[in-house]
C-alpha cells in the first residue's frame, strides 16, 4: 500500500511538472529590449499553463505598437513548458523627404503634424495608418494655401537592416484663386459692403474705392468660407438686420488664364478661380425699444447700468454694440469683486413697430475679497518689488480694473515679459466660494536685467566712433537702474555714470543722479564738405578760416526726484543739473563767433572759458504705455521748462513738451507710433543762449536719414577781413616800390598793400525752435523682429533773431572799418586811400539766409527692429530716402564789390581773388540716402 501510494504521488508530480510554465522567452526584437516587452506579459514562470492567459499577453504586446508581426510557440523542456514570444519589429523611419513642395515650407508641415498629432516622426516606428494621416494633413494644408487639386503619393524604400525611408511625391497642381464674390437677395447693403466684411477671402484692393477695388485676388481656402459667411451676418446685424438669413455659400470652380503661350505680367498662366455666391434673405430693419435688467442686487441704479451700453432708445439695434455693452457690464462688476459674474440677454421682437427688446438677466454670482498675492518666476526680483506696484491690496475687495492697473504699471518696468491681464498662464485665481476670497498667484517670466550695447559707425559731425554701454534695471533685484556709458571717437568722447531708486526710504520718490564728460570737435568744413562732396582738404587755408572749427569740453552732473500723484500713471518731477563747459576755438570764424555772440556777460577770449550752466527742470509726465520697449498700446505725455541762470554764467530758458500714442491693429499683433517734441529755447536778463545749445536736428533720435546734428539753419556773421593787392602774375604790390613786400611779416611792417574787405563768416548756429515728429508701423515678422516702415519729418527754424546778438564791442568795430582801396596811396601804413564803411551797415544779428530758415526736412524708409535677448536691448538697422532736404547756393548777404579795389589789372585779378576766397557761393547738399545701424529707438 505504501508503495502503491508513492508510485502515485511520483505520477501526480510528473503530470503537474508537465502543465507548468518554466521560462518565456522573448526572439526576434533589435530595437526594443526584452524586459520591456516581458512587463506587458502578465503569465510568469511557474504559473500553470493557460491558453486564455497567453491570449491577454498577446494583446497586451500587440498594443505596444511596435511590432508588425507578433507569435506565440511553446517548447516541452524537463521543467515545463517554455513559452517563445517571436516578434518582427516594425522598422524605423530613418528620412523622410518631400518631392514638388513649393507652396508650403517643411516646417508648415511639421507644424501640421503636431497640429493634428500625426505622431510621424524620424526615428518612430513606421505605421501605414500613419502615413495616410500624413497625406490628409498635407492635402488639408495644400488646399489653405489654395492648391485644392493637390495629388499626392507616398513611397517606402527599405533601409537595411531593419529601417525605411519615407518620400511623398506632391504633385500641387494649379493654384486656385478667389474669382467673382456675389451675393443675391442683399437690396439695403451695398455687395463692396459685404465683400469687404469677408476678411479672408476679399480681394486686395483699395476699400470703399469706386474702382481699384478687385485688384488682386486672394487665395481659395475652403475652411475660411464659412468664417466668412458669419462676417456677413454680422455686418447686417450690426446694421439692424438681426433676422438676416445667409444661407451656405454656393462655389463654382472653372478655368482662368492662358494654357498656351501668353505674355509674362500681362497675361496670366493656367490657373483655376472659385466664384463664391451667397444667398441672403435680409428681413426687417430692427431698432432698440428698450433695454430692462433682472435680478441686478449688487447695483441698483438701473441708469447707471443702461449707461455702460453704447446704444441709445430708437438707435438701429447693434449686435456688436451690444457685445461691447456686455463687455463693459463685466467690467463694472468686476471692478466690485463680482469675478463670475454673467449677464445673459434674452430679445424679443415687435414685428409690427420694427422694435428689439433687451433684457439683460444679471447673474451676479458672489463677493469676492483678496484674500492673498502671491508672486511665482521671480527668481532675482524681490516681492516688495513687484507688490510696491500693485494697485490691489490684501484685504479689500477684489476688483478687476486695479489689477488690470497693477500689470501695466509692472510691464512699465520692463522686468518681465508681457503680462497680460486676461491670460491665464500670468494670473491664477483660487476661489473660495463658502467664504467669498479669492487668492491670486501672478506668474512671472523675467528677462535679462542686463543691458549690454555696442553701437559705432561713422557720423558726419562725430566722425567714426565705437560705443558701449551697461545697465542694469532691476540692482540686486531691488528694482534699482546703474548705467555705464562710454563712447570714443576720432571727433568725440563721452563717458556717463548714473543711478535711479525708484523707491527711496521705501515710499514712491524716485531719486537718481548722473555724473558725465563730454568732448566733441565741431568741424564745419568736414559738414561742409558732406553738403557740397568736395574733400575739405582741397579747400583753400582761408576759406578753412572762414568756417567753424571748435571743440567742446564739458564735465557735470545732474540729480532728480520725481514723485506719483495719487499712486497713478501723472508723475511730478524735478531736476537740478550743473555743468562746466569750454570751447576751444581753432579756427577765425569760431573765435570771432564766440566773441562776438553775446551770450555771457563778457566778451573776448575768456569769454569761452568756464562756461557755467547751473539749470533746474521741473517737469510733468502722464505715461500710460503698455510696455517700457516695442509697446504696442497707450499714451504718454511728458512737459516742462529747463531754467539757467540759478547761479552760473548762462541764463536761458527752454519749455519741452513731448507726446507719443501706440495704437494696436491686427489683432494687437502690430501697432501703429506716433510721436510728437516740440522745443524752445531763449536767453533772458540780456544775454541770448549759447550757441551750443540750441537746436541742431538729424540723427536716428528725430529724422533718421539726416546725419546727427547736421539740419540747421544757415547764417552769415558779419566781420572784417585785409587781402594783400596782387599783380596778375600773382606777386604782391608793395607799398614803398623801394623795398619788396614780404608776406611774412605782419602788416605794416611786410610793406605789402593790403585791401580791407568784409567778410561774411557762413556759420550753422541751429535754430532756437525745435518740432519734429515720427510715424511708424510696427509689423511683428517672428518674435522680437519687426519691420518697420516709418516717416519723420521736422523743422528747427530761427523766430528770434534777437537772439543772436552781435556783441556791440565786435559790431562797432565791423560798422566803423573803412572797407576798400580806391587808389593806392603810399603814404598810408596799408598802401591804400581811406574806403568806405558799409552802407547801409548791417543789422546787428546774424544775417539768416531765408531759403534755410522754416525749411522743412522729411525722411522716409524702412527699419528692421530686433530685441537681442543675450544683451536685453534693441538692435536696428535702417535705410532711408529724403524727399525734402536742403539742395541750393548760399551768397553771402554783403558781397565784395569791385569798386573796392583800384583801377587796374591788379585791382581784376585781386577782386576777382577777394570772391573766390572771402565771398564763396557755397553749395548746401544734404544726402539724398542714408543707411546705419544702432542701438536705440527713436521713440
Amino acid at each position: 500500500m505504501p508503495v502503491l501510494l508513492l508510485l502515485l504521488a511520483a505520477c501526480s508530480l510528473s503530470w503537474a511538472q508537465t502543465d507548468v510554465i518554466s521560462e518565456i522567452n522573448v526572439t526576434g526584437n533589435r530595437r526594443i529590449p526584452a524586459d520591456n516587452v516581458r512587463a506587458h506579459i502578465f503569465t510568469k514562470a511557474g504559473d500553470i499553463y493557460d491558453a486564455a492567459s497567453l491570449e491577454r499577453d498577446f494583446s497586451s504586446v500587440w498594443n505596444m505598437g511596435y511590432f508588425e508581426d507578433l507569435r506565440i510557440s511553446r517548447e516541452q523542456t524537463p521543467k515545463g513548458w517554455r513559452v517563445i514570444f517571436q516578434v518582427k519589429e516594425k522598422p524605423t523611419i530613418r528620412e523622410i523627404n518631400y518631392v514638388g513642395l513649393s507652396s508650403v515650407s517643411t516646417s508648415d508641415v511639421l507644424d501640421r503634424f503636431k497640429q493634428e498629432k500625426v505622431g510621424l516622426v524620424v526615428e518612430s516606428q513606421y505605421d501605414p495608418t500613419r502615413i495616410k494621416k500624413a497625406e490628409n494633413a498635407i492635402k488639408g494644408l495644400l488646399a489653405e494655401h489654395g492648391r485644392q487639386f493637390a495629388t499626392m503619393r507616398s513611397e517606402v524604400r527599405l533601409i537595411p537592416p531593419a529601417a525605411v525611408g519615407i518620400t511623398f511625391v506632391v504633385k500641387e497642381g494649379p493654384k486656385v484663386k478667389v474669382g467673382k464674390i456675389r451675393f443675391t437677395g442683399n437690396k439695403n447693403i451695398k455687395t463692396r459692403i459685404l465683400r469687404a466684411a469677408m476678411k479672408n477671402l476679399k480681394p486686395i484692393g483699395v476699400p470703399h474705392s469706386i474702382f481699384l477695388e478687385n485688384i488682386f485676388a486672394k487665395t481659395y481656402d475652403a475652411t475660411k468660407l464659412e468664417e466668412d459667411t458669419e462676417r456677413v451676418r454680422a455686418e447686417y446685424q450690426n446694421r439692424g438686420y438681426f433676422k438676416v438669413v445667409v444661407s451656405d455659400p454656393k462655389t463654382e470652380i472653372h478655368d482662368t488664364g492662358h494654357k498656351g503661350a501668353h505674355i509674362p505680367l500681362l497675361q496670366g498662366g493656367a490657373g483655376k478661380a472659385v466664384d463664391i455666391t451667397m444667398p441672403i434673405d435680409e428681413g426687417d430693419k430692427y431698432r432698440l425699444g428698450k433695454i430692462t435688467f433682472k435680478n441686478n442686487k449688487a447695483i441698483t441704479n438701473v441708469a447707471a447700468l443702461r449707461n455702460l451700453i453704447p446704444l441709445k432708445d430708437g438707435d438701429i439695434f447693434s449686435r456688436e454694440k451690444i457685445a461691447k455693452g456686455l463687455e463693459n457690464l463685466r467690467k463694472a462688476y468686476g471692478q466690485i469683486g463680482y469675478i463670475n459674474y454673467t449677464g445673459i440677454p434674452n430679445t424679443t421682437f415687435d414685428d409690427e413697430k420694427k422694435l428689439a427688446t433687451l433684457e439683460i438677466d444679471v447673474d451676479e454670482g458672489k463677493q469676492f475679497y483678496v484674500r492673498r498675492i502671491e508672486f511665482t518666476g521671480n527668481t532675482t526680483t524681490r516681492d516688495k518689488v513687484i507688490r510696491r506696484e500693485l494697485a490691489l491690496e490684501e484685504g479689500g475687495v477684489y476688483n478687476s480694473q486695479l489689477w488690470e492697473l497693477s500689470l501695466l504699471r509692472l510691464n512699465q518696468l520692463s522686468y518681465f515679459d508681457q503680462l497680460k491681464p486676461d491670460d491665464p498662464n500670468v494670473t491664477d485665481k483660487k476661489l473660495d466660494e463658502k467664504n467669498g476670497q479669492v487668492d491670486l498667484t501672478l506668474k512671472v517670466k523675467e528677462k535679462g536685467k542686463n543691458s549690454i550695447g555696442l553701437n559705432g559707425g561713422v557720423s558726419g559731425l562725430e566722425g567714426a566712433f565705437i560705443g558701449v554701454n551697461y545697465s542694469t534695471n532691476n540692482f540686486l533685484g531691488r528694482g534699482e537702474t546703474l548705467q555705464v556709458q562710454i563712447s570714443v571717437g576720432n571727433l568725440a568722447r563721452s563717458v556717463l555714470f548714473g543711478y535711479t531708486q525708484p523707491y527711496m526710504f521705501d515710499r514712491p520718490l524716485q531719486f537718481g543722479f548722473n555724473v558725465f564728460g563730454n568732448k566733441i570737435n565741431f568741424n564745419q568744413a568736414r559738414q561742409l564738405s558732406l553738403f557740397s562732396g568736395q574733400n575739405a582738404g582741397n579747400l583753400p587755408s582761408a576759406v578753412l578760416q572762414n568756417l567753424q572749427n571748435y571743440s567742446q569740453s564739458s564735465v557735470g552732473f545732474s540729480s532728480s526726484l520725481s514723485y506719483p500723484l495719487h499712486r497713478s500713471f501723472k508723475r511730478l518731477g524735478i531736476t537740478y543739473s550743473l555743468d562746466r563747459s569750454t570751447l576751444l576755438p581753432l579756427s577765425n570764424a569760431s573765435k570771432n563767433l564766440f566773441d562776438f555772440i553775446a551770450f555771457r556777460g563778457i566778451s573776448g577770449p575768456n569769454a569761452v572759458n568756464g562756461i557755467i550752466t547751473s539749470k533746474i527742470f521741473p517737469n510733468f509726465s502722464f505715461n500710460t504705455l503698455d510696455s517700457g520697449i516695442s509697446p504696442h498700446h497707450g499714451h504718454q505725455m511728458s512737459l516742462g521748462a529747463e531754467f539757467a541762470g540759478i547761479g552760473g554764467t548762462v541764463r536761458s530758458i527752454r519749455p519741452i513738451i513731448q507726446y507719443k500714442q501706440f495704437f494696436p491693429v491686427q489683432k494687437r499683433r502690430n501697432a501703429v507710433g506716433f510721436n510728437v517734441q516740440g522745443s524752445y529755447i531763449s536767453g533772458w536778463g540780456g544775454l541770448v543762449a549759447p550757441p551750443f545749445q540750441r537746436f541742431f536736428m538729424g540723427g536716428e533720435y528725430d529724422i533718421r536719414g539726416f546725419d546727427i546734428r547736421s539740419v540747421s539753419p544757415i547764417a552769415f556773421l558779419p566781420s572784417a577781413g585785409s587781402i594783400i593787392l596782387r599783380n596778375k602774375d600773382g606777386t604782391p604790390v608793395p607799398v614803398n616800390a623801394a623795398r619788396p613786400c614780404n608776406t611774412a611779416l605782419p602788416s605794416p611792417q611786410s610793406n605789402c598793400t593790403t585791401v580791407p574787405i568784409p567778410v561774411d563768416q557762413i556759420v550753422f548756429p541751429g535754430g532756437d525752435l525745435s518740432l519734429f515728429t515720427n510715424l511708424e508701423y510696427r509689423i511683428t515678422i517672428a518674435g522680437p523682429v519687426a519691420i518697420v516702415p516709418f516717416v519723420d519729418t521736422g523743422i528747427d527754424p530761427i523766430i528770434r533773431r534777437s537772439q543772436l546778438q552781435i556783441a556791440t564791442e565786435q559790431y562797432t568795430g565791423v560798422i566803423s572799418t573803412y572797407f576798400g582801396c580806391p587808389a593806392p596811396d603810399p603814404t598810408q601804413p596799408n598802401g591804400c586811400q581811406q574806403g568806405s564803411r558799409l552802407n547801409p551797415p548791417p543789422a546787428q544779428q546774424l544775417q539768416v539766409l531765408n531759403s534755410t530758415n522754416w525749411r522743412p526736412r522729411m525722411s522716409t524708409g524702412l527699419e528692421l527692429q530686433m530685441f537681442l535677448p543675450v544683451v536685453n536691448a534693441p538692435f536696428r538697422i535702417y535705410w532711408a530716402y529724403n524727399p525734402v532736404r536742403l539742395d541750393n547756393q548760399a551768397t553771402p548777404p554783403i558781397p565784395v564789390t569791385r569798386s573796392m579795389f583800384p583801377i587796374g589789372e591788379a585791382g581784376n585779378y585781386t577782386f576777382a581773388q577777394a570772391v573766390q576766397t572771402y565771398s564763396p557761393s557755397f553749395l548746401l547738399r544734404e544726402p539724398r540716402k542714408t543707411f546705419r545701424f544702432t542701438v536705440a529707438t527713436t521713440f
